[in-house]
């Protein structure tokens, strides 16, 4: 097997309660976490992600999703355990990963067009600059919008401008928080097509994409990686063989998708 891209080594988070606001900040007022027993969140997590792969983590809200994608691009730090990319450990951001969030980060008071160029900052030239990111804005079919502010977009319109500027960045690694959640179903379905024939071509990008879409990890993924309830650990891994474009009424992905519900506690038979 290749060298892994992504090696997740026995991650735990705990939360404790130990600290309390105040007039002058924060003060302590208890033990550490680890010694009177706080939250836990993740519980010993390891995985290895492959290089290139698509990658969808399914769990329960508030099992822990985002916070291990956070801990894998550096924003966060584990109570024990260690993630590495590339045979090097993360000890913070790197500007090679891109993270694209849930609730959005266009920068309001920037057009579209100078809010994707901010991933180019490595063309000197404006000129050019300014043509490249109107091919990423072209990509995702915002053509003509790179002189609109984001608040005169859709949310639609504004998730499709983050994917650009995430794309501008040619990033190594892309880090997805549930990037559709806040959006309408069919245009969920239209950045789904998307999303897939962007994989398609960046076939170097190594994706990871947090989820609540079971349908959605099934049209887009190689492999759907499943958190139990917290404190959560890998209750089950599956990969996905079946060609795109995928049918999700196929007996293969009908079946998967079953088996995908009954990991996550649901019937789907009401």
């Amino acid at each position: 097997m290749s060298k892994s891209k992504i090696k997740i080594d026995r991650v735990t988070v705990e939360y404790g309660n130990n600290v309390k606001r105040s007039w002058f900040g924060l003060r302590k007022t208890q033990p550490s976490p680890c010694e009177v027993g706080g939250r836990v969140v993740l519980k010993d997590i390891s995985l290895e992600i492959q290089h290139g792969e698509f990658v969808s983590i399914l769990g329960h809200s508030g099992c822990g999703k985002s916070t291990l994608l956070k801990i894998i691009a550096g924003f966060s730090t584990p109570s024990t355990g260690k993630v590495w990319i590339d045979g090097e450990e993360v000890v913070g951001p790197r500007p090679d990963h891109v993270f694209v969030f849930q609730e959005g980060a266009l920068f309001p008071w920037l057009t579209i067009g100078e809010n994707v160029a901010m991933a180019l900052r490595s063309v000197k030239d404006a000129r050019e600059r300014q043509s490249k990111a109107q091919e990423y804005l072209a990509l995702v079919a915002l053509e003509g919008v790179e002189n609109y502010y984001p608040y005169m977009l859709s949310g639609g319109m504004k998730q499709r401008a983050e994917i650009a500027r995430a794309l501008a960045a040619q990033p190594d690694i892309l880090l997805m928080d549930e990037p559709f959640s806040g959006l309408d179903h069919l245009t969920r379905l239209h950045l789904r097509e998307e999303m897939l024939y962007l994989h398609i071509m960046l076939k170097d990008t190594t994706i990871l994409f947090v989820t609540h879409d079971i349908d959605e990890a099934l049209q887009l993924s190689n492999r759907l990686i499943i958190l139990s309830e917290p404190p959560a650990q890998v209750k089950c891994v599956r990969s996905i063989k079946v060609p795109h474009p995928r049918n999700l009424a196929s007996e293969d992905l009908s079946d998967l998708r079953a088996n995908i519900y009954h990991h996550l506690g649901v019937h789907t038979a009401i």
